[in-house]
């Protein structure tokens, strides 16, 4: 049976360079896809068929230029024979070449940057969600290959909650996350749940980039535009998708916000402020500080000391959305970023970070947000 490797899928992206397959066992070249119209790429996503059995050698070539290389170092790629469990590969990086070696089962096996998140499953969890008690559907509008934009909100409370992610659509455990949330928020015996509806109007945007998700993209949109540069001014034209969603905020107003991410790098979950924002108060900053600090009491799978740095006095880039939600509405915001490397405290060894530890880290978060909502 011929080897054979392909992407012709949703969200797939790998380019083949070459297949050698001898007595001592399978070698391909193989590259990256950078974003359309973009110089970003990242995610990779293929299927390898007819190999069972066989020792494959995957060597991606060119991830010394990729948009963070500095990820590679410490990274394992995802690897799956029913594409739902994901383990890590054999995994090494050097000279700027990613080598993944494995020995599959079955003649189909695929390979990935971080478990995908399909969009298939995204319809399914939306059409799952919407179905729930006290759940509301709304379309917002299609995005620029007319895919759907989908808002849920679930509770009458007073406070305005918005959760958002994916913003980057090769950052999947964004959307894994949003699982959890939307699971715990639907769940009519759930204490934390039933606190929140009470006591908010809670809005959720699981895919803010349907159209990168199904691309193969790691951080743009069908243009080629990074929508977290563009909340400062979007358009219909070039980010639909931020447009519409800043426009439902600024109708619904915003109390706290929290921007669902991936960070290629750093092997920790942890969170990103808004502390250079010129409006900057008391308030938001301890309410801030309160949230942050309580998550890392509550699960050993967040932590403070790793992060990105901090803006100073009144150099926020308002064009990104933690900033400009704060300023624009005064709300508590806040980016979460999950790895995809492992969180180096609290390492496994089989899945390393998972969508299993996303979608708990989902519910540990709401489970703070429940403790301080009166505050919020």
């Amino acid at each position: 049976m011929t080897i054979s490797i392909s992407s012709g899928f949703d969200s797939g992206n790998i380019r083949v360079l070459s297949v050698t397959d001898s007595a001592h066992g399978v070698r391909a070249d193989l590259e990256i896809v950078t974003d359309h119209q973009s110089d970003f790429y990242q995610w990779f996503h293929f299927r390898l068929a007819n190999a069972a059995g066989r020792e494959v050698e995957l060597r991606i070539v060119n991830c010394g230029s990729s948009a963070y290389p500095d990820g590679w170092k410490g990274y394992s790629a995802r690897v799956s024979e029913d594409r739902e469990n994901w383990f890590l590969a054999d995994t090494d990086y050097a000279d700027g070449v990613l080598t993944i070696r494995l020995m599959p089962d079955s003649n189909a096996v695929w390979i990935a940057y971080f478990a995908p998140y399909s969009m298939e499953r995204h319809h399914d969890l939306i059409a799952w969600a919407a179905s729930q008690p006290g759940v509301e559907h709304r379309e917002l509008g299609l995005t620029l290959d007319g895919q759907p934009l989908d808002l849920l909100t679930i509770g009458d409370g007073p406070k305005k909650i918005w959760l958002y992610a994916r913003q980057h659509p090769g950052e999947t455990m964004a959307e894994w996350w949003m699982e959890g949330a939307l699971e715990r928020l639907c769940d009519e015996e759930d204490a934390v749940a039933r606190l929140l509806r009470r006591e908010a109007t809670i809005y959720v945007v699981p895919n803010m980039n349907p159209d990168g998700s199904r691309r193969g993209h790691l951080r743009t949109n069908a243009a080629g535009v990074n929508l977290n540069r563009e909340w400062h001014e979007p358009t219909m034209e070039r980010s639909p998708e931020v447009k519409l969603v800043r426009d439902a905020m600024d109708a619904s107003g915003v109390d706290f916000a929290m921007d669902v991410h991936g960070d290629e790098a750093i092997p920790a979950v942890f969170l990103a402020g808004f502390e250079g924002i010129p409006s900057l108060t008391e308030k938001q900053s301890r309410l801030y500080t309160h949230y942050r600090d309580t998550l890392a009491k509550r699960t050993p799978d967040f932590q403070t000391r790793l992060g990105y740095a901090v803006a100073g006095a009144g150099k926020a880039n308002l064009s990104m959305s933690t900033n400009q939600v704060a300023e624009r509405f005064g709300a508590v915001a806040m980016t979460l970023e999950m790895p995809f490397k492992d969180n180096d405290d609290l390492p496994d060894a089989d899945y390393g970070w998972s969508p299993a530890r996303s979608i708990q880290l989902a519910k540990d978060c709401l489970a703070v947000l429940a403790e301080m909502i009166a505050e919020v």
